[in-house]
Order: C-alpha cells, then sequence, then structure tokens
C-alpha cells in the first residue's frame, strides 16, 4: 500500500529521523554508562537503541515507495555529560514521543486512513511509553550511585517492545512469538 497524503509522509520521516538520532544516542551514552561503571545501565541503552531501530526500519518501510531526497527535521537531544543527565535526556525525549509527538502523528493517520502508518506509529508509541519508563528507574538507581540489576533485556523486533526478564509468550503489541525476541 502506498501513502497517498503527503503529511503522513512528512510525519514518517520525522519520525524516522527522530528514531534514527536516538537509536545512535543510545549506543554512545551506553558506552558512556558503561566506562562510568554503569554496566547494565549501558546495556539498557543498548538494548533501547535496537528497539529505535526498529522504529525507525518500520517508519522507512512504511515509506518505500516515497522515492527521492528529503530534508528530514527531527527533534534531537545532544551532549554526552554525566550518567544522570544522559538518562535525563533519554527521558526528555521519550516523554516528548508519548506526550506530544506520536499520538499527533498517530491521529493524523487515522484521519488520513494510512494504516501502514497507523500501525507503525501506535507500535513506537507503546514502546516509547516504555522506554520512559525504564529511564526513570534507571536515573533512581544512578542517583543513588547504582546500577540496576542485571536482568536479561528483551526486545521485540516487529514493534519494539521492551522488557526485563523473562515475563511473557508473546509480545502484548504486536504478537509476535517470544522466540524472535532480541535479548540484552
Amino acid at each position: 500500500m502506498s501513502l497517498k497524503n503527503a503529511m503522513t509522509a512528512d510525519f514518517l520521516r520525522s519520525a524516522y529521523g527522530g528514531e534514527s538520532m536516538a537509536h545512535m544516542r543510545y549506543l554512545i551514552w551506553g558506552e558512556n554508562a558503561q566506562k562510568d561503571g554503569y554496566p547494565n545501565i549501558g546495556r539498557l541503552f543498548k538494548a533501547i537503541a535496537y528497539a529505535e531501530w526498529c522504529h525507525a526500519k518500520n517508519h522507512f518501510n512504511v515509506l518505500k515507495e516515497q522515492v527521492g531526497d528529503n530534508t528530514v527535521a527531527a527533534g534531537g537531544v545532544f551532549g554526552n555529560t554525566n550518567i544522570i543527565e544522559n538518562l535525563q535526556g533519554a527521558i526528555n525525549g521519550e516523554l516528548h514521543e508519548v506526550e506530544q509527538m506520536y499520538p499527533v502523528y498517530l491521529e493524523t493517520a487515522k484521519f488520513q486512513e494510512e494504516k501502514d502508518a497507523q500501525r507503525s506509529f501506535h507500535f513506537a508509541l507503546e514502546a516509547e511509553k516504555i522506554h520512559a519508563e525504564m529511564f526513570k528507574n534507571a536515573q533512581n538507581s544512578a542517583k543513588e550511585g547504582k546500577d540496576i540489576g542485571n536482568e536479561t533485556i528483551y526486545i521485540c523486533p516487529v514493534c519494539g517492545f521492551t522488557e526485563i526478564g523473562d515475563n511473557v509468550e508473546k509480545c502484548p503489541v504486536c504478537g509476535a512469538k517470544k522466540e524472535l525476541f532480541k535479548s540484552f
């Protein structure tokens, strides 16, 4: 199915840009966290970076017939300071997506009857809610000078759903089987 509406296509491009930047930023912050003595928070950043890559890939794939160069404007958090500030940057970015960006993008895709875009935006929105909470919990631990636990982090490769520990048999967002999940 090809996109019919320019606004939804623009929102997909913006979301692709933002998710791509989040992917890279989280990889950098994860490396920084490990160097600073927080290996499990570093692993959390790397796991969520993979989820952001899944979102970027989904948005990119919906745009498959939108061939050509485009300037992509997307909000991006910059800086690499300390674990507390980096986690705050992650929290702020995730909350922006949950409270402002994805609700608007999703409603626009619904209004414009863009089913593939709706699915892609829905998947990202649901995962970002989880990511914001995970980053808040990690920040609370880091504020006490502690790392988070070393439980395995699982990411659904279809929608980016993220969980700590082996708690589900299939993805509650997209229905993918647990065997497909990537573990960190």
